[in-house]
């Protein structure tokens, strides 16, 4: 089994650096296929982690020392959206948006508490598309990441949807400015402000997450 990215690297519809596809580790469906409110219109948001080539993570490895000449390149990840693959579903095409990051930036960004990271860790089993035996180490792991310093995160993403929710201007002929139209506010924003919220307070309650939880209320 390959991973995405891989797969779509081979058939040229992707190029991320060359050592990408073959290093990662773990790779999960996000957004709202992961919150279980998703339907067959919706992109498939893939986010994961891979292990650069070690001078990337040990630059020393590559004859660097700090101070002394120029630094070598850091890879932090790699991103490419709206990439179409017209063969998947038995032809009737798939769209990706695609994030792998560093392992080092990805585990930086988790112990951190970015409400993002957080959710790729705790996505139900059925959105794992590619695990190795790190990644199934470091999913197994999961709540070693989790520290009270959530709470300030996900309270800070949620005002900014929030605030999103009260000021952002649409196009006249988009859905979102429809939703404007009909209720005074993008439901799109409303939805992320409760979810969020929600999943803050089951990571504090019970210090464990399910994402799908509040998946009727969200629709």
């Amino acid at each position: 089994m390959s991973s995405i990215v891989q797969r779509l690297s081979e058939r040229k519809l992707i190029k991320p650096p060359k050592f990408v596809p073959h290093s990662v580790q773990y790779e999960v469906v996000m957004g709202s296929a992961a919150y279980g409110v998703s339907d067959h219109h919706s992109d498939l948001d893939v986010y994961g982690f891979c292990i650069p080539n070690r001078h990337f993570i040990f630059p020393h490895t590559a004859g660097f020392i700090a101070g002394f000449g120029t630094a070598p390149p850091v890879f932090n990840q790699y991103q490419q959206h709206h990439i179409r693959d017209q063969k998947a579903h038995g032809g009737k095409g798939q769209e990706y948006d695609l994030t792998i990051y560093s392992i080092i930036r990805y585990f930086q960004l988790v112990m951190e508490g970015n409400p993002n990271m957080i959710d790729s860790l705790f996505v139900p089993r059925r959105c794992v598309l590619y695990s190795t035996q790190i990644g199934e180490l470091v999913r197994e792991n999961r709540h070693l990441f989790l520290s009270k310093i959530i709470w300030h995160k996900f309270k800070g993403y949620a005002y900014s949807q929030l605030h999103k929710m009260e000021t952002k201007l649409f196009e006249k002929s988009s859905k979102r400015a429809e939703d404007v139209k009909k209720y005074g506010y993008s439901t799109k924003f409303a939805y992320h402000v409760v979810r969020l919220l929600d999943e803050v307070e089951q990571l504090l309650e019970s210090g464990d997450l399910d994402l799908e939880r509040n998946r009727e209320q969200l629709k």
